[in-house]
């Protein structure tokens, strides 16, 4: 399979993008994003583009992929409804439209968050909930939410957000022990990655896969 991964300078994107090198089934790896990952492969082609919301000039360059994992994501801390709106939903539906126009035949993960609900309490469960509704409307081959609370970075990998970095630094110590006590509900970074290449290969049951439903597509994944 041939995978594009959007954020994959991110703590989700790099564990993506992680796991993706190391399958053998994935022959290809493009990147899109505004740095890049700083990486080296021979499976890996990087493509630093700045204007996430238009894509028209390297449209043809997007085309011919089974998958897109798109990992970009934003803390809603501080902004506006309208601001969250324009770095998420309008962000994510710039490249879901392009991509299920160029590749009809793709399986799409959008990577969300665990309360995302269109209908929700909070600004950004609504926003989050109605992106993946326009996801799951486009004409994709499939197309699934991934909603991870708890994850544990490892191999290195770092958080982009200070306020996460500090996060995970004070909770690195126990977080392996609530991974032992929760297996079902904290992920890590290896599991996400592996998840979303067992989705692509028909191995997802459902659309809308909260953290233990991830759990378990990625062992299948990882077997």
């Amino acid at each position: 399979m041939k995978v594009i991964i959007f954020g994959a300078t991110g703590m989700v994107g790099q564990g993506a993008l992680r796991e993706c090198l190391a399958a053998p089934d994935v022959e290809a790896v493009l990147t899109v994003g505004r740095t890049p990952t700083g990486q080296k492969h021979p499976k890996l082609t990087e493509l630093v583009h700045a204007e996430m919301w238009h894509y028209e000039k390297i449209e043809a360059e997007l085309s011919d992929y089974d998958a897109c994992f798109y990992c970009v994501g934003v803390s809603a801390a501080g902004l506006s409804e309208k601001a969250y709106t324009h770095l998420t939903y309008d962000m994510t539906l710039a490249v879901a439209a392009t991509l299920a126009r160029r590749n009809p035949g793709m399986v799409f993960v959008y990577v969300s968050a665990a309360g995302a609900a269109a209908d929700g309490k909070l600004m950004w469960e609504r926003v989050r909930g109605r992106t993946e509704n326009a996801v799951f409307a486009l004409p994709f081959r499939a197309a699934y939410a991934f909603r991870p609370g708890m994850i544990q970075p490892l191999d290195g990998i770092k958080s982009k957000t200070v306020a996460y970095r500090v996060f995970y630094s004070l909770t690195k110590p126990i977080l392996p022990l609530l991974r032992s006590a929760m297996p079902r509900q904290v992920l890590t970074t290896r599991m996400l990655g592996q998840a979303m290449l067992a989705a692509v290969r028909g191995q997802a049951n459902k659309r809308i896969l909260e953290s233990a439903d991830l759990n378990e597509l990625g062992r299948a994944g990882a077997a």
